[in-house]
């Protein structure tokens, strides 16, 4: 962060032209990350934007900070790479359901196994957008596309549980017309220290216009999402009157006020506990039995690869004979040809 300087969101702007279709989400997340960059005071500089390929891709052409578009499924690599070589980079992937969970689903995994210092943010539309309208891994069963004319028989991936199931740190989840909660959650994943994982309910008006429409209208979205913050209790509802408690192992939605229900009774989000077991079953909630999570689901400290790699090299450097690549060459049998 740059005390010295105030930072607004047009600094991270590049002044290319954004070719993205009108109405499309993406355009909603490249101006929260920018006004959640600006906020955090990140110098441009000191920042890199790593994509893949998709619609959400484009991501990086649209910043005035490093950037490296990739090839498909290799952002989370890339990424990785880019942090490990230079520690002190701000890192950002961009990514979409089909490039970080499809193609990219191995090194998806691994960079959260590895716990990088990475800001990974999930465009999450249900569709192959950039492609025209195929199915996609977070694409709900039984859904018909140009590659399902019958509907789908495959099951989702939830990105909430694929991310905590590789031992994730960091998971949140926001609506991408929910700008307030966009630049909040993204400000959050940046100043945790680890691999962050932003998944974004976005829209493609195109290929799968209305996807979220059932939890994101304004009408609904009170009653069929809850906002967790820690140390709050889990309360939704447009009259703030339902809530989230254990019946057993299993979560269940109650109405404050009957059957002998207060608040008190309520559970009160805890996203620091290292254990994983309740943020699992909050990111796995599905509309209609209970209301879609958003917000800091988990967010727990932990060692990070990079800072760990920069460590051990330079541990092995007090007590190595090898100190260039010129003793690295001589290290072993040499010959000397004439």
């Amino acid at each position: 962060m740059d005390a010295t300087q105030q930072y607004t969101f047009t600094d991270y702007k590049s002044g290319l032209n954004v070719r993205w279709c009108p109405g499309c989400g993406d355009h909603a997340i490249l101006n929260t990350v920018q006004k959640a960059m600006a906020e955090l005071g990140l110098k441009t500089h000191e920042v890199a934007v790593i994509s893949g390929i998709g619609c959400s891709s484009r991501f990086t052409y649209y910043m005035n900070t490093y950037g490296f578009h990739t090839i498909h499924g290799r952002a989370a690599a890339i990424a990785t790479g880019v942090k490990t070589a230079n520690p002190r980079l701000k890192v950002w992937q961009i990514t979409g359901d089909g490039d970080a969970l499809a193609i990219g689903g191995n090194h998806f995994i691994h960079a959260i196994r590895r716990n990088v210092d990475l800001n990974m943010i999930l465009f999450n539309n249900q569709i192959y957008g950039l492609t025209k309208g195929q199915y996609s891994p977070t694409s709900k069963r039984g859904f018909v596309s140009k590659t399902s004319p019958f509907g789908t028989v495959e099951y989702p991936f939830r990105p909430g549980e694929l991310t905590i199931g590789a031992r994730g740190h960091f998971f949140a989840r926001t609506i991408d017309k929910d700008l307030k909660l966009c630049i909040d959650v993204f400000k959050a994943a940046a100043n945790h220290e680890g691999t962050s994982v932003v998944e974004v309910l976005q829209n493609c008006v195109i290929y799968n216009d209305g996807v979220h429409a059932a939890i994101t209208d304004k009408e609904h979205r009170e009653d069929r999402t809850i906002l967790l913050e820690h140390g709050k209790p889990m309360i939704f509802g447009s009259n703030r009157d339902k809530g989230l408690m254990l019946d057993g192992m299993r979560l269940k939605v109650v109405r404050i006020g009957e059957n002998g229900v207060t608040e008190q009774d309520i559970l009160v989000h805890d996203a620091h506990n290292p254990d994983n077991t309740l943020h699992l079953k909050l990111v796995d909630m599905e509309y209609p039995e209970f209301p879609v999570a958003t917000g800091v689901i988990r967010n727990v400290d932990s060692l990070t690869y990079d800072a760990e790699v920069e460590a051990q090299i330079e541990a092995v450097k007090k007590t190595s004979k090898v100190k260039s690549f010129y003793d690295l060459a001589r290290e072993g049998d040499v010959w000397e040809v004439k």
